[in-house]
């Protein structure tokens, strides 16, 4: 009789639903990886909440979404490597392209908790 391995409930669910999110609404850019990785091009964006996985972003639903991209959030010095994995209208979800340090998702959420408490 085969052995049979019992699927893990992590794995049926999307990875950018595994984390917690942390509602932060702060304005941001979208900063297009160019020819030889310039970044001359950039859009505005509302980041409206964000994980050690990703972010949802409010976008332009007018505009194009690069499949890769950098994010940068108002007020924080470190650009994030993004993937896009979702868009509906305006509403967006993106993936970072690796987890990012506990320490520094405390540090954007202390910021937006300061800044608009």
């Amino acid at each position: 009789m085969p052995l049979q391995t019992i699927p893990d409930p992590k794995q049926s669910i999307a990875q950018d639903r595994v984390y917690e999110k942390f509602a932060i609404d702060r304005p941001g850019r979208i900063i297009f990886v160019g020819h030889h990785l310039s970044t001359k091009n950039s859009m505005r964006c509302l980041v409206r909440s964000i994980s050690l996985h990703g972010a949802e972003l409010e976008v332009s639903p007018h505009l194009p979404m690069p499949a890769n991209f950098f994010l940068e959030i108002l007020g924080i010095h470190d650009d994030i490597g993004c993937t896009l994995i979702r868009r509906e209208a305006e509403r967006t979800t993106v993936g970072f392209n690796m987890l990012i340090d506990s320490e520094f998702l405390h540090h954007v959420v202390r910021l937006s908790f300061e800044l608009n408490g």
